[in-house]
């Protein structure tokens, strides 16, 4: 230790204990990375805080910190945090394990996790400026500078720092980029990095009278008296004792009202602003919360007999297992249980998680359980803003909110008591997140978050997943059914249309069958409502040239370009490409140009010429991209203000409406192609739900479904409700096949934007893992249906690893290194290797 003496003060300091923290990054690099704290952020930094640290030369992150310790690294030069922006940990430790262990099982790295985890309204954004160098002296220099480099330097002198926007703007000129390039070359200017929080509180403006005069009517006389002369003012005195009564409760003038009361009545602005000049009243801003408060029904939920025997069925798994399985057909009141459950739960001081597979299902739930629950309910999904998302994770830190519902991104949340996770239609795919990583399935990451917190599980579904079923069928999960419907409400009964037949006997019109139109002919004359399910949405798939068959094609993607008639335009629906609909053919110059194939929209305008005296709506994607558009197609449909709902999977999503008594579904055959070896399984899914939307309460509902194969055997079992035979037969397939739930599957897709690199990448990366993981485990790589997206081209191979025999964390290990390796190969440097775990 050195001897040299020093100033008391850095003494201090010398002695004080040198912490570092390693920090995890929003970066996807397999690492932490360690910071030095400074001696006086020792007291405050903390595992899960937000701090803010210097990447590299120029980059400013926002980074989560994972661990504290004494150690330096060995290999760097660790630098400084720079701030702490929590008081107290924004992540749960057991928040940071779920996510290692999330980084870990679906093969990416923990800054990805962190990137989707966090909602941007808690990462610091940068934004660049502009500042004058503190050496730069314009009387001394020699160089000389154009007019608007002198316009920026006089405005720096007044200015401590411009914004981009705020240079353009004083120029008039849009790029400005070779000026300032010019000014930091001549040493005159830095551009520097200002850092800003993303959240802001909303806030309302209220107004309440100064403290001197909210003492009594003995403050006030005189001011009124000095009023006389002056009705507008007075008027706005008297409204803020009308809407507060200062002297019966002197102790509600703190809150005031809002100030937006006066411009509601009438009341002059300027003379409110008179009165607040004056130090009569005074103006303050008051943080409110973005929800608004729910008024709380005190009816209690009654069960039925069936329901209170599911419950306690429930309950008693729950004492040996921690997982069950409600497999309840639809409309079967599987909600009611939900809620009773969750009121016990919250009750003995947990909290619990409600998982939704989408947003059109939040929307009729969420009023159900506010009127249950009111302001102890959080709802989190991604059509809220930065904004309302963090209040949600603040709501849940800080106890506000014990009881969320929400989407996949739900898991995230800063729960540390959970007692309960309800996973409610469990078999839906889109609790599976395909693009960015991780790629994780939300139901499977909440079994491994209720591990953690010690939690019960309880999955619901009418049709679930093999796997679950399997799970239940074999003893891991406990198993309770639910066969019958609420209240006197019955199954629907199922009508199935030969189209082969009915072309042959042309009674099709449109793409619509005979019975089909019959029997929503008659629910209109009997005033229900109907749906349509058509898996597809747009006006039609294809516009083809019948002279030549050329098919628009996407510049970026390997596939058809999709036609939207509202629009008129041609577009992909998967980069967003877009051009205006064609009037010739680009091959042959033809006019004779044709659309192949059915959407919803075309449907929807079918249905329009078709029934004229029908009121139509439709619910796709197309027409649910605003953030209240869900919820006021709903509200239309169950307020009786749309007749017939034309939709894709949205429309099979557990809605419950009473007078719904038809259900059609389009384009059978085309599900039950598509190949996925889950193709049997989705089919069978969604036909029965959206078929599940038919027939509430007391009025028995139809389906007709339009087919061109009406042997089919799935038929037979959807129209039985057979859930249990399906599954008996499915599972035998997948056992002989070796598919989940009997082996693990790992996709692998290779990309680049050399055909030629990706092909050969894929093929000596599948070759490298048939030598470590034997060949019979490694299919492919073959191109997949659509082998380009986003102008890179995709080679995919599958990896199928049994349950029973293979260490899974060594399997990923040398997939992981392997593809590290190659990827650090000249040859091989520009392609990327995603790993997709549970991919389906």
């Amino acid at each position: 230790m050195s001897t040299l003496s020093t100033h008391p003060i850095q003494q201090d300091f010398l002695e004080k204990e040198t912490i570092f923290a390693d920090v995890i990054l929003p970066i996807p690099i397999p690492k932490l990375f360690t910071y030095r704290v400074p001696f006086e952020l020792n007291e405050c930094i903390k595992i899960g805080s937000r701090v803010i640290v210097q990447f590299g030369k120029r980059k400013i992150l926002t980074g989560i910190v994972g661990n504290l310790h004494h150690s330096a690294p060995e290999k760097y030069t660790a630098k400084y945090i720079l701030e702490v922006l929590d008081e107290s940990p924004i992540v749960s430790q057991s928040q940071l394990r779920l996510f290692f262990w999330m980084a870990e099982y679906y093969m990416c790295t923990i800054g990805e996790v962190i990137n989707i985890a966090i909602p941007s309204g808690l990462k610091l954004s940068s934004e660049s400026k502009i500042q004058l160098n503190p050496h730069f002296n314009p009387e001394e220099t020699a160089l000389e500078f154009s007019d608007r480099e002198y316009i920026i330097l006089a405005a720096l002198k007044n200015q401590d720092t411009l914004s981009y926007q705020e240079i353009s703007d004083l120029l008039g000129i849009k790029n400005i980029y070779v000026v300032l390039k010019s000014l930091v070359f001549k040493e005159a200017v830095l551009i520097i990095e200002e850092l800003k929080e993303r959240y802001k509180p909303k806030v309302e403006k209220r107004i309440r009278l100064t403290q001197p005069l909210a003492v009594g009517s003995s403050a006030l006389e005189p001011l009124f008296e000095q009023l006389q002369n002056k009705p507008k003012q007075e008027a706005i005195l008297l409204k803020y004792l009308q809407e507060v009564p200062i002297f019966q409760k002197p102790e509600l003038n703190p809150l005031g009202i809002k100030k937006n009361v006066f411009r509601e009545t009438g009341l002059s602005g300027s003379s409110l602003k008179t009165l607040i000049k004056h130090g009569v009243l005074e103006e303050f801003e008051r943080v409110i919360s973005r929800f608004p408060e729910i008024p709380v029904s005190g009816a209690a939920i009654k069960l039925t007999e069936a329901q209170l025997k599911v419950k306690e069925e429930v309950l008693t798994i729950f004492e040996q297992k921690n997982v069950a399985l409600l497999h309840g057909i639809t409309g079967s009141g599987k909600t009611e249980i939900y809620i009773n459950l969750i009121r016990e739960v919250l009750a003995g001081g947990h909290q619990v998680l409600y998982l939704l597979p989408e947003i059109a299902l939040t929307t009729q739930i969420v009023g159900r359980l506010q009127k249950v629950f009111g302001d102890k309910m959080g709802v989190y999904h991604s059509r809220f803003s930065d904004n309302e998302r963090v209040e949600v994770w603040r709501g849940v830190l800080s106890g506000k909110f014990p009881f969320v519902v929400g989407v996949r991104s739900s898991v995230f949340l800063p729960f540390d008591n959970l007692g309960l996770i309800i996973i409610d239609e469990e078999h839906e795919p889109s609790y599976k997140q395909f693009e960015p990583a991780p790629r994780y399935h939300a139901r499977d990451t909440a079994l491994v978050l209720a591990q953690l917190q010690h939690a019960k599980v309880l999955l619901g579904s009418a049709t679930p997943s093999i796997e679950s079923y399997y799970n239940a069928d074999t003893g891991k999960y406990g198993l309770v059914k639910l066969q019958a419907r609420y209240g006197s409400a019955q199954l629907p009964g199922f009508q199935i249309s030969d189209m082969v037949k009915e072309r042959q006997k042309k009674t099709i019109k449109g793409e619509f069958s005979g019975q089909l139109l019959e029997a929503l002919n008659k629910a209109l004359e009997n005033q229900q409502q109907a749906i349509i399910f058509q898996n597809r949405r747009g006006y039609s798939p294809q516009i083809v040239c019948q002279d030549c068959d050329w098919v628009p094609k996407c510049t970026n993607c390997a596939v058809s370009l999709t036609y939207h008639q509202y629009k008129q335009e041609l577009s992909c629906h998967y980069c967003g490409y877009r051009e205006p609909l064609p009037v010739t053919c680009d091959l042959c110059g033809s006019h004779r140009l044709k659309t192949v194939g059915i959407g919803t929209e075309q449907l929807e305008e079918s249905l329009s010429l078709l029934l004229p005296q029908a009121r139509i709506q439709r619910m796709d994607l197309d027409t649910t991209r605003s953030k209240y558009s869900y919820e006021n197609i709903i509200s239309n449909f169950e307020d009786h203000h749309i007749d017939i709902l034309v939709g894709t999977q949205m429309v099979s999503k557990g809605l419950d409406f009473d007078h719904v008594s038809l259900v059609g579904i389009f384009d059978l055959d085309r599900m039950l192609h598509f190949p996925d070896f889950r193709s049997y399984e989705r089919t069978f899914q969604l036909v029965t739900q959206v078929s599940g939307r038919a027939g509430r309460k007391a009025h028995p509902g139809k389906v007709v479904v339009q087919t061109k194969n009406t042997t089919l055997p799935i038929l037979n079992k959807i129209i039985r409700h057979d859930y249990e035979r399906f599954y008996a037969e499915e599972i035998k397939e997948r056992n002989q096949h070796a598919y989940p739930p009997f082996v693990r599957l790992i996709k692998v897709t290779v990309k680049d934007k050399d055909q030629e690199i990706c092909e050969k990448t894929a093929r000596h990366y599948a070759s490298l893992l048939r030598a470590r993981l034997s060949g019979r485990r490694v299919l492919g790589p073959e191109p997949p249906l659509i082998n380009k997206i986003r102008n890179e081209y995709l080679m995919e191979m599958l990896v199928k690893l049994e349950r029973a025999k293979v260490d899974l964390k060594s399997v990923k290990g040398i997939m992981t290194k392997e593809a590290l390796l190659l990827t650090h190969d000249k040859p091989f440097k520009s392609a990327k290797i995603v790993f997709d775990v549970d991919p389906y």
